[in-house]
């Protein structure tokens, strides 16, 4: 899959959050791959270290930073540090969110949940990402074509996609943006889910009978982020094995 040209220039930047694990981690790891230099940020020290060292062999160049992507501070040092190391952030993944089994006031979780993209997508607009960039947020599946019980989770995805519809319409002078929505995903956050009663009802409505790799979420992100997709905009993208056309 890394031969193929998703057509970035060499040594263009993608930033993404929630690096530390999961699609994060699969889309730092092909991004580098693509030969694109890399920011790379997580609440989790440790997980960030490790996927700074599984992709330093093939990207242009790292950068990592440990931080809260729902404060102001540590986003502002953070984009200001990339920039400086790595030079204009031409792409961004706003990936970075609380897991769905999250104990989580409704109203905070909001806040951290759609804050958050807000925020990172703000503080990267301003830093002057160039000609041809584009941000694509983590959605899901869940609050925009499949309800959940839980009632934060899927009204918090429901309106990251509300928001990418509005960059789409009225900020597309600027960069492109576009939402991924992973299904049913096979990361550490839902270890054990597939075995579940609830996991084995999931599993017997997708068609293609597996839940996904963070690698599938992670080659959907990397192809809306490219200029393959140049004129793709404003896009809710499922990646669920066809889940939801059986609801």
């Amino acid at each position: 899959m890394s031969a193929v040209d998703f057509g970035f220039a060499a040594g263009d930047a993608v930033l993404i959050t929630g690096a530390g694990s999961g699609i994060g981690r699969a889309t730092a790891r092909h991004a580098a791959e693509l030969g694109l230099a890399v920011s790379l940020w997580d609440l989790n020290p440790a997980g960030l270290a490790e996927t700074a060292d599984e992709v330093r062999a093939t990207a242009a160049a790292v950068h990592t930073w440990a931080a809260d992507v729902s404060d102001d501070a540590a986003v502002d040092a953070g984009f200001t540090d990339a920039v400086r190391t790595l030079g204009p952030i031409r792409y961004l993944h706003n990936n970075a969110g609380p897991a769905s089994s999250s104990d989580i006031p409704f109203d905070r979780a909001l806040e951290i949940c759609v804050g958050s993209v807000r925020r990172m997508t703000d503080t990267w607009a301003a830093t002057g990402p160039g000609k041809g960039a584009a941000m694509v947020a983590t959605t899901s599946v869940a609050g925009n074509l499949v309800g959940t019980d839980n009632a934060w989770y899927s009204a918090s995805k429901a309106a990251i996609m509300g928001y990418i519809r509005h960059l789409a319409a009225h900020r597309a002078a600027e960069f492109r943006s576009n939402g991924v929505a992973p299904g049913m995903t096979d990361t550490p956050r839902l270890a054990g889910f597939a075995g579940s009663e609830t996991g084995q009802r999931v599993l017997t409505r997708i068609p293609l009978k597996r839940m996904a790799t963070p690698d599938d979420i992670a080659w959907a992100t990397l192809f809306l982020l490219s200029p393959l997709a140049g004129y793709i905009n404003g896009v809710f993208l499922p990646v669920d094995g066809g889940w939801t056309v059986t609801q």
